[in-house]
């Protein structure tokens, strides 16, 4: 079995296991000091390349793509019931596609989503948007504010 990983440097990694056993709802496999993984099998990763947002090289945002409202719908309730949930989409048009989606932050403000696209966008955002531009959020692709 091959997999995909994601290294992240994080400030506090007591703060960083505690966040990411709860996004993934798994414990991390190894934690030693100064490090921690976790052997995610769900879900697999989805690479998003965006042009223009931001310096290259330097992270836009990370997602989890689900298959179905009623999953964002249960990621919504788990996230919120952990004190997790900063934002909350519905019928969003952003990166190409209607969605919807929940965005949270881990403990170093890396932003992530957990969405499901609706149908396909003409458009990488409505030209009346100003998902981009949040407050302290100019880089993202409809990065998360503050509810």
């Amino acid at each position: 079995m091959s997999r995909v990983q994601l290294a992240l440097n994080v400030g506090d990694l007591d703060a960083a296991i505690d966040f990411y056993s709860k996004l993934f709802k798994t414990p991390p496999a190894k934690v030693k000091p100064g490090y921690a993984n976790f052997a995610i099998a769900e879900p697999p990763l989805k690479l998003v390349l965006i042009a223009g947002a931001g310096a290259p090289g330097s992270l836009n945002h990370l997602g989890v793509e689900v298959m179905s409202v009623a999953e964002v719908t249960d990621a919504i309730t788990r996230l919120r019931d952990d004190g997790l949930v900063e934002r909350v989409e519905q019928e969003t048009t952003c990166c190409f596609a209607v969605q919807d989606k929940v965005w949270t932050a881990d403990p170093d403000g890396a932003p992530w989503e957990v969405y499901t696209v609706l149908a396909d966008a003409d458009v990488m955002l409505p030209p009346d948007s100003d998902c981009c531009a949040p407050a302290g959020q100019s880089e993202m692709c409809c990065g998360p504010t503050a509810l």
